[in-house]
């Protein structure tokens, strides 16, 4: 009886300190009522057990008939009202401590209030035990109730861990089925518990009617991503806030800690913007967390790798190159980086130096050593289409052969790409029957490979058998229906092997693979050209995806510097004329509306085929309106203009299409024979050999050179021209084998 009496003198000793804000005296207090307590465990040791029926029997209690569920919703109950208080508390302190620091007198300020260790535990000890429980659906519903309290400065470290915590419950165990708007009530049956403990929920059996808690909603999230990047969001917000950057010894243990802390919001950022496609604002929130990121190589990889899906190529190669400052080892990042400089870019020397990088690092590239080899030997391959100079390509399509050649032959003999890039390299050197024979062996190691097969019917039609080229293509589109490049290339095979007419159809088609591959219309659709096809394009709605703008040339596929550049001037003063035209396309994406203008400039150039030079113009004036200064589109008009016999008319069109791109050789061509024409033989046979240094291997060039040539009365250097011709006709694709992609 003492030692219960002593015990509960202590625990009023307490109560009376705690009432009157003694509190240096309760751990002296606490202290002696542990050690009572422990004496009287002690003795209760030596005390016979009781069985639990006899105790019940004569005492009555209802302990040894509670269940374990109702035992551990007290815990529960009691976890959340500590945690209740102690968050009423804070904010009561905080009220105060404003108002004295108003005051003359000074007081305590809101920064000596600390949480503690204790009822910091309370505070996130109730959702833990819901989760271990197998009740997700109220751990989420206490993570809200703590996050709507109204915060204090005692509890925004406690908030920013709870939010981050909750976020990724929603990112990684909810789906949108089984998603609850904050604003309603938790479903009483969820997919997201446990099922075995159904008709167990937790409920609050209190009420603290002075908890602040802010119900002024200026967004409410619709499903669990939105809710998830609120949360982070606010997160990433508090962690750059609050950074310690200093870089200094004594800091050293609070800015690893606000690193770790910053870093694993960014992870979770990337989780919930990647799902929804958002790299834009993906990449912004990453180059926020650059003031953590002196020499930690995650977020300056994350941060690379979101602006390469952003499409900011330029700033993904710089970041990349930090990164390989960082981590001079690994072979993976140079090679994205080459992969940028040979793709949307054309950095071809900086995509060399990338690729050397890799080739370089010996054995410690192990595997990655032949990709290496293969991002050399696309950039010789793409230097040598660029060369303007003949003995300037004939050494970069050597030093691309011997790439690929140590590449198929022995780094990588299994590999599909080895063999098909070889194959293409080979065919662009006019090697037709070698090419054949690799590209039949990388059809061997991929038989559904698409661009092994479009290369395929190239070679077949370069060795003028367009009927089997056809069937082949036809095989390709069985697999790959939506593919455009091999559906460009069947309207060239139909019109030779089938006629016109069935050309055209396949025009249509294409136009309705467009609309339902976008899911997109045509906005300049003006009715004129629509006929022609059976209006295939009906309503007007805008673009709502995200692509990458392709700048390679409709005509020709190739990619050169001057394509880029040209196609860079093309957008540029097609958004100047577009804003004069209420019917052009002001928003959204290049790539779709790229694709709709070939379209319709191919269906054009199957009507100029047919002669008829209204029709042909009707097709040209859509992609017109999607692109009135594409040097495509005056291309088509010059040639529209010459089969209407205004010569005049075409050399102006010619002329102005060479203004944007003065190495597109088609137009070069038709110029010079205009000029032929016009009997001014000096200035036709200039624009000739210029087409000539730009490709080379133009058949109709050389041609037309020949007849400039003879009408001059230079019959050697004519036959020469006229054999050469002949010589190239021999081995000319359909279409040129650079259509074909080289990519990384």
């Amino acid at each position: 009886m003492t030692a219960k009496k002593s015990g509960s003198r202590l625990e009023t000793d307490i109560e009376r300190c705690r009432s009157e804000g003694q509190w240096d005296k309760i751990p002296e207090l606490v202290r002696q009522l542990s050690t009572k307590l422990i004496a009287n465990g002690l003795c209760l040791e030596k005390v016979p057990a009781v069985s639990p029926s006899l105790s019940n029997k004569n005492t009555g209690s209802p302990l040894s008939n509670r269940s374990t569920t109702e035992q551990e919703q007290e815990i529960i109950t009691c976890y959340e009202k500590s945690g209740d208080i102690a968050l009423l508390y804070l904010q009561e302190a905080e009220k105060v401590s404003g108002i004295q620091n108003r005051s003359p007198k000074p007081g305590p300020t809101a920064q000596d209030l600390e949480l503690g260790y204790f009822l910091e535990t309370g505070l996130q000890r109730a959702h833990v035990i819901h989760f271990k429980n197998g009740n997700l659906t109220q751990g989420v519903g206490r993570f809200r109730e703590i996050l709507r309290a109204v915060e204090t400065r005692t509890t925004q470290n406690l908030r920013m861990t709870i939010a981050r915590q909750l976020a990724e419950i929603l990112l990684r165990g909810m789906c949108e089925q089984s998603y609850w708007s904050p604003l309603e009530d938790p479903p009483t049956v969820s997919p997201l518990d446990d099922p075995t403990r159904q008709g167990h929920t937790h409920s609050k059996n209190y009420t603290l009617s002075r908890l602040t808690v802010c119900f002024c909603y200026l967004f409410c999230p619709q499903e669990n991503t939105e809710e998830a990047l609120l949360l982070l969001l606010i997160s990433e917000s508090m962690a750059n806030r609050d950074a310690v950057l200093s870089r200094i010894p004594e800091h050293n243990n609070d800015r690893i800690i606000s690193l770790q802390s910053a870093s694993v919001v960014y992870d979770l950022l990337t989780i919930a913007l990647g799902r929804r496609g958002q790299y834009e604002m993906l990449s912004e929130c990453l180059e926020r967390a650059m003031k953590f990121a002196f020499e930690e190589f995650h977020l300056w990889y994350q941060l690379a790798l979101s602006l390469m899906a952003a499409g900011k190529s330029a700033r993904a190669v710089k970041v990349l190159k930090e990164c390989i400052r960082l981590k001079p080892n690994d072979p993976t990042i140079p090679l994205l980086a080459v992969k940028l400089c040979i793709g949307p870019l054309h950095w071809l020397d900086e995509g060399e130096c990338f690729a050397k990088t890799v080739i370089d690092m010996g054995e410690k590239a192990a595997e990655f050593r032949a990709k290496g080899y293969l991002a050399i030997g696309l950039v010789y391959s793409l230097k040598a289409t660029d060369a303007s100079l003949r003995s300037t390509q004939e050494d970069y399509q050597r030093k691309a052969l011997g790439a690929f050649q140590r590449l198929a032959q022995s780094l990588s003999p299994t590999d599909h790409l080895a063999a098909f890039y070889l194959a293409l390299q080979l065919a662009v050197s006019r090697q037709i029957p070698e090419a054949l024979g690799y590209v039949r062996q990388a059809l061997q190691l991929q038989g559904d490979d698409v661009h092994s097969l479009h290369l395929l019917a190239l070679l077949l039609s370069a060795q003028k058998h367009y009927h089997d080229a056809l069937n082949i293509i036809e095989m390709a589109l069985s697999e790959y229906p939506e593919n455009f490049n091999l559906l460009y290339t069947k309207v060239k095979l139909e019109s030779m092997c089938r006629g016109p007419e069935e050309a055209l159809l396949t025009c249509k088609h294409m136009l309705q693979i467009w609309k339902s591959f976008y899911n997109l219309t045509n906005p300049s659709d003006s009715g004129r050209g629509s006929s022609l096809l059976d209006r295939a394009i009906a309503d007007r709605r805008q673009l709502n995806a995200m692509t990458l703008p392709d700048f390679s040339d409709p005509e020709t596929g190739s990619v050169h510097a001057t394509s880029i550049a040209a196609s860079r001037v093309e957008q540029a003063l097609s958004e100047v004329a577009s804003s004069l035209q209420s019917s052009a396309p002001k928003h959204g994406p290049l790539h779709p509306w790229l694709t709709l203008a070939q379209i319709w400039l191919h269906a054009a150039e199957v009507y100029i085929g047919m002669s008829k030079p209204a029709e042909a113009s009707a097709c040209t004036q859509e992609a017109t309106n999607l692109f009135p200064t594409s040097h495509n589109v005056l291309y088509m008009r010059g040639q529209i203009a010459e089969l209407r016999g205004n010569v005049d008319e075409a050399k102006r069109w010619y002329e102005e299409a060479l203004s944007i791109n003065p190495t597109h050789v088609k137009t070069m061509q038709r110029l010079g024979l205009i000029l032929h024409q016009l009997q001014r033989y000096s200035l036709s046979e200039k624009v000739l050999r210029d087409a000539v240094q730009v490709n080379s291997t133009a058949h109709d060039v050389w041609n037309s050179l020949g007849e400039v040539l003879q009408a001059q009365g230079n019959a050697a250097a004519a036959t020469e021209c006229f054999l050469t011709a002949l010589e190239l006709e021999a081995s000319s694709p359909i279409l040129p084998f650079t259509i074909i992609p080289r990519a990384l």
